[in-house]
């Protein structure tokens, strides 16, 4: 941990310090480069000799690439240019292709975003669809793939109505041979036990298969029943049982043990925590090791996954509150923390087998990489295999991050990330306070990682303290702090921001004049009902993608999956009507005197562009000082790096007038109003 103070690491021996007003430090770490960043890996495989993955790439239009690395080293394509591998499935996507065997020449399955149908590639032979043309354009949507003789299992939604909840989701078979790519017919359905549900998983003997259900108005971390169906020969489904999970009762995984018929490892917060349990075939469970930790997290993406087993009793798993650490959970409930794993605050097993593990690891001045471990070598991290090397040519403008915790008014704790300005070769004027922006995660079930981000370090390597707040409601701190916000959203989020932002002040490493506030989607909301509640506390906020009238979510405004997400949130619609109205964004507008920049995709399915112009005419009224920009093309959470630069632009631009500082070099985004030079005033 570093020092709370934020002194940082040490001047760079050699190095000119120059003196200059926090927020006006010229720094490397342009807009360009942090909408560069890092190509976001995800989805990995174990692939013979190979490791594949996806990889979503921000200066390629937000394409999300299927890459190979071969053993000699090299990372290449498995896909041509035209080939976007990805899946709406619930809108947030999941697990989008597959392997098909042990070795590349097997090839593998994927579901291509353009259409969302599913298509099979072999070395030298151009991808095939096996999945039918829908009737509406991209109505059809795959994921979460498993191979079974000569078919492919995973779990199809389809649309099959106007209104957004009309949606139909089975577990199907698509034969191989790409005979359903011209034949719906051909497509066999497996089961149909809930309204959502992941893919469906074999058991190693082929004798039964499991997944999760669960159904509105539950989300996957409300409650969730793992269901167990008998397999023949025929591929058939026999009755589908539930044996474990249900109301109030969240597993976010499940896996079959390799070498033990009928034992199923559950990832379960039965106990509080997202701990891992053994269900034996008599329906006996047991926890494998209770703690007070978290080995895993949210399931908003079907088919992800936070463990492994590999055989012999052994789990391969990252636990932690918080931050994870990676580790083998022995047979006998022993956590052996890997060598070296220490010296990053977040891992994450991406794919395992017998032969190792492909994991992601970062820390606060650590960019992420992309690792090849062994975890019965010893120092297996210090001697792993390098995938995927991260730029480190920014690395010294990384801010320390730590971990702090805070003390509400009610004696609750909230926990955040702190990310302190700092450029090693620019230092402010002595008794100069820092100005400090308070960013509210997504979700607002999940969290955010004590990692090296650089559009974080495009605040603080300028001057600007970040302070990234994991309020009531994240994930990472057990069931109790994530059921803090139940009920509660639009209160116990500001409040807990508030309570950072005032404590940073309250020790001297912020200026109380100069807070300011960002978020997107459900953080976006965050920052705009903390502008209508705190008018006093934020002189300006970047607002991103945000849900802003939570009545209109009632009625079917959003897509399938959150469409009653609300309902544990806020309330249960209409009883809880009142409650709705008092933390709206969109009704609270007339109490905003701070200005803001709104930034919003025109293709945004889940926040939709026509709240934030109900929004803004609100505001109009006000004469709040604001600016809106609107991006073709963008959907919930930018992916093209040229958006990324613009609302960076426009963010800096909006702190710069409103906190009094020149921010060199930097294009001016045009308020609405003549009132920000009185608050810089």
């Amino acid at each position: 941990m570093t020092d709370p103070r934020g002194s940082g690491p040490a001047p760079v021996p050699g190095r000119t310090t120059r003196t200059a007003p926090y927020g006006s430090w010229d720094s490397p770490v342009t807009a360009a480069v942090a909408a560069a960043g890092e190509a976001r890996i995800e989805w990995a495989a174990l692939v013979g000799p190979e490791v594949w993955w996806t990889e979503l790439r921000p200066g390629d239009s937000g394409r999300s690439v299927l890459v190979r690395r071969t053993p000699e080293g090299a990372v290449e394509e498995v896909l041509g240019p035209d080939w976007d591998v990805r899946t709406r499935v619930i809108e947030y996507g999941g697990r989008p292709w597959l392997p098909l065997g042990d070795g590349p020449e097997a090839g593998c399955v994927f579901t291509h975003w353009a259409d969302q149908r599913v298509y099979r590639t072999r070395p030298g032979i151009a991808p095939e669809p096996i999945s039918p043309m829908p009737a509406v354009p991209q109505g059809a949507r795959y994921c979460d793939f498993t191979r079974v003789g000569d078919e492919v299992w995973c779990l199809r939604e389809e649309e099959i109505g106007d209104h957004p909840a009309d949606v139909r989701r089975e577990l199907v078979a698509l034969p191989l041979d790409g005979s359903a790519g011209g034949d719906p017919e051909a497509v066999r359905v497996l089961a149909a036990s809930h309204h959502f549900m992941t893919g469906p998983k074999p058991s190693p003997d082929g004798t039964q298969v499991c997944w999760l259900g669960w159904d509105h108005p539950d989300m996957p971390w409300d409650g969730t029943t793992v269901m167990c169906a008998p397999t023949g020969p025929d591929r058939v489904f026999g009755e589908a049982v539930a044996v474990a999970g249900g109301p109030g009762l969240s597993v976010s995984q499940a896996e079959w043990d390799p070498d033990r018929p009928g034992v199923l490892y559950l990832l379960s917060d039965r106990d509080g925590w997202w701990n891992l349990y053994e269900l034996d075939p008599g329906g006996a469970s047991r926890a494998l090791c209770p703690r007070e930790e978290e080995f895993g997290d949210a399931l908003w993406r079907i088919g992800a996954q936070w463990f492994f087993p590999i055989g012999g009793g052994r789990i391969l798993v990252a636990h932690g509150t918080g931050g994870r650490r990676l580790a083998v959970l022995e047979p006998d409930g022993t956590l052996r923390d890997l060598d070296g794993a220490e010296q990053y605050t977040e891992w994450a097993v991406l794919a395992a087998d017998g032969r190792g593990l492909v994991a992601s690891a970062a820390g606060p001045r650590r960019p992420r990489t992309l690792l090849l471990i062994d975890p019965d070598a010893d120092g297996p991290v210090a001697g792993a295999e390098v995938l995927r090397a991260p730029d480190t040519a920014y690395a010294d403008h990384l801010p320390p991050g730590y971990h702090a915790v805070f003390r509400g008014e009610d004696g609750e704790e909230v926990h955040a990330y702190v990310y302190p300005p700092y450029h090693p070769g620019h230092t402010a004027p002595e008794g100069e306070l820092p100005p400090y922006l308070v960013q509210a995660h997504g979700g607002p079930t999940t969290r955010s990682h004590l990692v090296a981000d650089l559009c974080v370090a495009y605040f603080t390597s300028r001057g600007i303290g970040v302070v990234d707040v994991q309020y009531g409601g994240s994930t990472g701190f057990g069931r109790r702090y994530r059921d803090r916000l139940r009920g509660q959203w639009g209160v116990v989020d500001v409040r807990d921001c508030a309570t950072a932002a005032r404590g940073l002040v309250a020790q001297g490493l912020a200026d109380p004049h100069r807070l300011g506030i960002r978020g997107g989607s459900a953080g976006g909301w965050t920052a705009a009902a903390s502008l209508a509640t705190e008018p006093d506390l934020y002189g300006a906020a970047g607002i991103y993608y945000p849900l802003l009238d939570p009545e209109s979510w009632s009625d079917g405004g959003t897509h399938d999956f959150e469409s009653r997400y609300l309902e544990s949130l806020v309330g249960p619609w209409p009883q809880a009507a009142a409650r709705y109205a008092q933390v709206s964004p969109l009704r609270g507008a007339h109490r905003i005197r701070a200005p803001f920049v709104l930034l919003q995709g025109l293709d945004d399915p889940i926040c939709l562009p026509s709240l934030a112009e109900a929004f803004l005419e609100r505001i109009e009224d006000s004469g709040v000082p604001h600016a809106y920009l609107t991006f073709p093309g963008e959907q919930h959470g930018f992916r093209r790096a040229d958006t990324v630069i613009a609302c960076l632009h426009a963010e800096l631009s909006v702190y710069a007038q409103v906190f009094g500082f020149e921010a060199p070099g930097l294009p001016r985004t045009e308020l609405t109003a003549a009132l920000v030079a009185e608050r810089a005033a």
